[in-house]
């Protein structure tokens, strides 16, 4: 596995797995959940150690159960939630509690990536949320802490009002979305790039010419684009409830995209 070092020496696996719908009915977003941690089980055994977590997805528990039962060390994991940010924010109170409430679904004492979810209308709020994950950083609960869906405008608030510059900008990245601009603003800054839903966006042309490209490889479309976000320093988090699949997103380290590649996958 590739690992990506961050702006505070942590590295971080390259891949790691989404779980937004993971233990739920239906594999749905608002499903309920199902009691077993199947999805997770199969992302340990395939080899996965980076999972992508939040609050909103109200299921961090589906996660803290199955890597605490699977027999592999903390230490090995690597674990991001994010504040559920998207209605703003409420109080201080509210965070403390809402981190505490993570750290006990997740069966942990610390997390190794804390994001703020959204950003929000209030420059001001936006600041002392900051302000509160920096103190629990420099406590060692969040062994890094960044933000999610962020624009230009709000990481400026961040890196000219903090003491900590943001680890991570996770953000919208796909086959006809790439976010060039911001992926270059972000490593401009130091900052590393999470790709979420690498996968979405992919139409039948698309899919074609990325086919095309894979089968000189011997790899599927879908192993083609993560291939080309990894080359570019993105981190990607694909999610699949398929056992295979999750595997198939892992096996993309043994060959490398050619320039030639590359432009015909940067212009879909």
């Amino acid at each position: 596995m590739k690992l990506i070092k961050l702006n505070n020496e942590l590295e971080i696996p390259v891949v790691g797995t989404g779980t937004n719908t993971y233990g739920k009915e239906g594999n749905a977003f608002k499903g309920e959940l199902r009691g077993d941690t199947e999805e997770v089980d199969w992302a340990v055994e395939n080899g996965y150690r980076h999972f992508d977590a939040a609050q909103i997805y109200a299921n961090e528990e589906v996660v803290g159960k199955g890597l605490n039962q699977s027999g592999v060390k903390r230490e090995d994991y690597f674990i991001t939630t994010k504040l559920n940010t998207n209605e703003g924010y409420v109080s201080r109170d509210w965070i403390d509690a809402e981190i505490n409430k993570s750290l006990e679904k997740l069966q942990t004492d610390y997390i190794d990536l804390f994001l703020i979810h959204f950003p929000w209308d209030n420059s001001d709020e936006i600041v002392e949320v900051w302000h509160v994950l920096e103190e629990y950083y420099n406590r060692g609960i969040f062994k890094s802490i960044g933000v999610s869906n962020f624009e230009e405008k709000h990481l400026d608030l961040v890196l000219q009002n903090g003491t900590v510059k943001p680890a991570v900008n996770q953000i919208e990245s796909h086959v006809g979305k790439w976010n060039d601009a911001l992926i270059d603003y972000n490593k401009s800054n130091d900052i590393a790039t999470v790709a979420w839903s690498p996968l979405a966006g992919i139409e039948d042309d698309a899919k074609q010419v990325l086919q095309e490209i894979g089968d000189r490889y011997g790899k599927t479309y879908a192993q083609v684009v993560l291939r080309y976000q990894i080359e570019r320093d993105v981190i990607v988090i694909p999610k699949s409830h398929n056992k295979e699949r999750q595997a198939q997103s892992l096996d993309i380290f043994d060959f490398e995209l050619t320039a030639d590649d590359r432009e015909r996958i940067a212009a879909l």
